[in-house]
């Protein structure tokens, strides 16, 4: 069974990935792959995830230059998630922050969790 893992052969032929920090554990973000996405991962070594609002793949630092360096790759027991250890450059989250994980409920509501550590609008181009 370990040659079908990850498992593709779902409706949507996506799998859950998700993105930690190999150094501190830290979960920085989810995405979805599919077949293409996973073995561009395995073969460069550096993050690739299908897009699901652009419909495309999607190479992580394409546009920033905020690249994730695989260093372990793991499926789960189902063969549906798979957990990426990597080295991250620069922010993993498109608003700037470290983790798209910087918001932490309290009981008065969201609370943000650090600060960005860069300006987002000066990586994309913003959409008019």
């Amino acid at each position: 069974m370990a040659a079908d893992l990850p498992n593709f052969d779902t409706p949507d032929r996506l799998v859950t990935a998700v993105v930690q920090d190999a150094s501190t554990g830290r979960v920085l973000m989810l995405a979805h792959m599919n077949r293409t996405a996973w073995e561009e991962t395995i073969a460069t070594g550096r993050a690739c995830y299908f897009s699901r609002s652009r419909g495309r793949l999607w190479r992580k630092g394409e546009e920033s230059g905020h690249v994730q360096h695989v260093r372990e790759a793991y499926v789960d027991c189902d063969g549906d998630a798979v957990l990426l250890k990597v080295d991250q450059t620069g922010a993993a989250c498109h608003e700037g922050f470290e983790s798209c994980f910087f918001r932490r409920r309290t009981d008065g509501g969201w609370e943000v969790i650090g600060e960005p550590l860069v300006n987002p609008k000066t990586i994309y181009q913003q959409k008019e």
